[in-house]
């Protein structure tokens, strides 16, 4: 099937073109399981035109931005196709996100209405929407009295359940379909604008890279918020085959959730794997009709346990959100142990800093293009500076530093860019560094990544205290986890007579990442996991 996706002209490449062409295709075949709702592949087209029609209703035009929060359900579904149907863009929002990133979403983005579930309105309190260009907010469930009130000029209303069915809007391949924020390095969060033709190709190549056919179930245990399960709707509207969204991952619950889904195709992150090795081994672990798994960023020593207790092999691959699924492992592949190799449709260079290309088995930073337009995301939203330094001399500039060997493989070393990514999620030692230094104790502070035993990232802080000003990690750890989502809250704390620097007073992070944990370090182990 995704031969013949393939073959789709390049004007066609769109997402009311994808769902008119499963409507066609596909009919009454399953599509779609989600928070006890189910849709054949004909009622995604349905769903995405009555959905903009409520949207138009609402002042919605094309152009325009929606920001949604909430968990995995089929409000998300109906907000995203609705919004592509429309020719407006949807703006997902993380839903451990507090009021400070709540309030920058919705301004960088000035997305006009909000979908929100009742769950998470309360952390609107701390948000100055007076910043936003927000008019309308729909509420999915009920929401407690008196718990908050919207500001002059902001209209409060529940989820509508349907509009009357528009035409699509005569939307461009290079349209923007979605923007995404993905974690600054060195600043805030940037916007990946995301157009039509990139999430089209985001379904074709994962679907590829994992086989799929109409007959295969995709089940998946992460966030629509990402792009990650966001491809999985993708890959199945173009090839026939169901998707199934749970609500979240459990390590105790994953296989009697796959044996009950049906599974025959899983997503997994790299911490996920551990986890879920950690687990009591159990003949549940053989139960099931999972035949492949997509697992970046799983230990080579990790995957090989994974698929000696479950009989399931984990693919590897690497693709941003800025990019695409650009290089892959495959069933076949001659060895382990490293992302992948170059897929059909990319372009990639190892380069130093300049941009030329390194000879094979030399470390350097991984560059890729596209050779199809807008199979890559078009720049950051309103941010112009950055799409051209990440984008200069006609190449995406991935910020990872890899290697490729002479057999064409791809390994992996480390990240260039100052960047931490923790329970699968990017996350900006910036934004944290601004949560630590507004309180009243902190006179400077730096935040880096230290391995932990899951095989990713923790968050720790080094920082000077005030003068005469006693900070208590413990009491600080409370602070964050107020202004932080929950993964971006550190879990080390040093407190340090003051911080190695440059001549010019840069914090020398990396003195500081070598340096590490040590025993007068304070572990708030975190209780999630």
């Amino acid at each position: 099937m995704t031969s013949d996706a393939r073959a789709v002209p390049p004007l066609q490449r769109t997402l009311p073109v994808m769902l008119r062409r499963q409507a066609e295709m596909f009919g009454s075949r399953a599509l779609l399981r989600i928070a006890g709702r189910a849709w054949a592949h004909r009622d995604a087209a349905d769903a995405a035109a009555v959905r903009a029609g409520a949207l138009a209703a609402a002042g919605v035009t094309q152009g325009d931005r929606i920001a949604v929060m909430c968990g995995n359900r089929i409000e998300f579904l109906e907000s995203f196709l609705g919004a592509g149907w429309l020719g407006a863009s949807i703006v997902p929002m993380n839903t451990a996100s507090m009021g400070p990133q709540l309030e920058y979403f919705l301004a960088n983005s000035q997305a006009k209405l909000l979908v929100i579930e009742a769950a998470f309105v309360e952390r609107l309190a701390t948000a100055d929407l007076a910043r936003t260009a927000l008019r309308e907010i729909w509420v999915i469930g009920e929401m407690q009295a008196g718990a908050w009130q919207a500001p002059a000029g902001v209209r409060v209303v529940p989820y509508p359940e349907a509009g009357e069915a528009v035409e699509p809007a005569p939307v461009q391949p290079g349209d923007a379909l979605a923007i995404l924020y993905t974690s600054g390095t060195t600043g805030p969060a940037k916007g990946v604008i995301c157009p039509h033709a990139q999430y089209f190709w985001w379904g074709v190549n994962s679907a590829e890279v994992l086989g799929v056919g109409a007959d295969d179930v995709l089940c998946t245990t992460l966030p629509l918020f990402h792009i990650n399960a966001l491809n999985t709707f993708a890959q199945a509207a173009l090839t026939g085959a169901e998707v199934v969204f749970e609500s979240r991952f459990s390590a105790s619950g994953f296989w009697p959730t796959m044996r009950a889904s049906g599974a025959t195709v899983v997503y997994l992150l790299g911490a996920m794997v551990p986890i879920l090795l950690a687990q009591p081994e159990g003949a549940g672990e053989r139960e099931h009709r999972v035949r492949i798994g997509l697992g970046p960023g799983v230990p080579s020593a990790a995957g090989a346990a994974f698929k000696a207790r479950t009989g399931v092999s984990l693919l590897e691959g690497y693709g941003s959100t800025e990019t695409n699924f650009a290089i892959a492992t495959a069933p076949d592949s001659p060895r382990g142990g490293v992302m992948g190799w170059l897929r059909p449709g990319f372009q990639a260079r190892v380069a130093d800093a300049h941009d030329v290309a390194l000879p094979p088995g030399e470390a350097g930073e991984l560059l890729l293009r596209a050779d199809e337009p807008h199979a890559f995301a078009s720049g950051y939203f309103n941010m112009p500076e950055k799409t051209v330094e990440a984008w200069r001399n006609l190449w995406f500039h991935t910020g990872d530093r890899v290697v490729r060997d002479a057999d064409g493989a791809f390994r992996f070393v480390d990240r260039i860019k100052d960047a931490i990514r923790r329970r699968g999620e990017n996350i900006s030692s910036f934004e944290v560094e601004q949560v630590l230094l507004s309180h009243p104790g902190v006179a400077a502070c730096a935040v880096y990544p230290v391995r932990s035993e899951l095989a990713e990232d923790e968050v720790m802080a080094a920082l000077v205290a005030r003068e005469g000003v006693p900070v208590d990690p413990a009491e600080l750890a409370r602070f964050c986890e107020g202004r932080l989502p929950y993964f971006a809250v550190p879990r080390y704390i040093d407190v340090l007579a003051d911080l190695p620097r440059t001549e010019n007073g840069k914090v020398q992070k990396f003195k500081l990442r070598e340096r590490g944990v040590g025993p007068q370090t304070w572990d708030g182990r975190p209780a999630r996991s």
